[in-house]
């Protein structure tokens, strides 16, 4: 009869075995057309990008289950395909990054560890209130997307084509967004708000 594992052993095992066998070291290759560097690097840009969306997407669910009051329907309805559009980017950047030689990190911890902004700053809110701080949300991810086509157009035209894709999209949906905040002289609710919360208040504000 075989000795029984004892919790401890099995831990180290599974530890040694995983050591063994995983790595996020870059491949020795990347695209035909760039060098291991710049493919290296165009997807080290990439993967900013892939936390931004996946932030993107959980951001919109999370409006999506708090929105309420006026309107809530039709903006609760309107996430879902937004939510769906940008999970499929989400897909698209991460097996670009892969593409390229470069292990794309999805995971919670890499995304908070790595990223340059704070979780979304409301929770059970009124429609033009979420509304107003998902356009500084999308702010936010479109300027950081033309940021990085500009970057990556200087070295890989398909990475770039699929980022000016994706910007587009995505200013559609805040055009969306914005259609509930615009005046019919075209003065948006949230002024010259640089804020999730500042901008929420701006159109609480207005409403009243």
């Amino acid at each position: 009869m075989a000795a029984k594992k004892t919790k401890s052993s099995t831990t180290k095992k599974s530890t040694a075995r995983k050591s063994a066998v995983t790595t996020s070291k870059p491949a020795n290759y990347t695209v035909p057309g760039l060098d291991l560097k710049d493919g290296h690097h165009v997807a080290d840009i990439l993967q900013e990008r892939l936390h931004a969306l996946n932030d993107l997407q959980l951001t919109l669910k999370h409006a999506h289950w708090n929105v309420v009051g006026r309107s809530f329907i039709g903006v609760h309805e309107m996430l879902d395909p937004q939510i769906d559009t940008v999970r499929a980017f989400v897909d698209v950047v991460a097996e670009r990054i892969a593409t390229l030689g470069v292990s794309p990190k999805g995971t919670p911890g890499a995304i908070v560890a790595d990223r340059s902004w704070d979780d979304y700053s409301l929770g059970r809110a009124g429609t033009l209130e979420h509304l107003a701080a998902l356009d500084q949300v999308y702010d936010g991810v479109i300027s950081d997307h033309r940021d990085a086509i500009d970057e990556v157009g200087e070295l890989d035209p398909v990475s770039e084509d699929m980022l000016i894709g994706q910007v587009a999209e995505l200013e559609l949906f805040q055009w969306f967004m914005r259609s509930f905040l615009t005046d019919a002289d075209g003065t948006l609710a949230t002024g010259e708000a640089s804020t999730e919360l500042g901008a929420a208040s701006k159109a609480a504000a207005k409403k009243a």
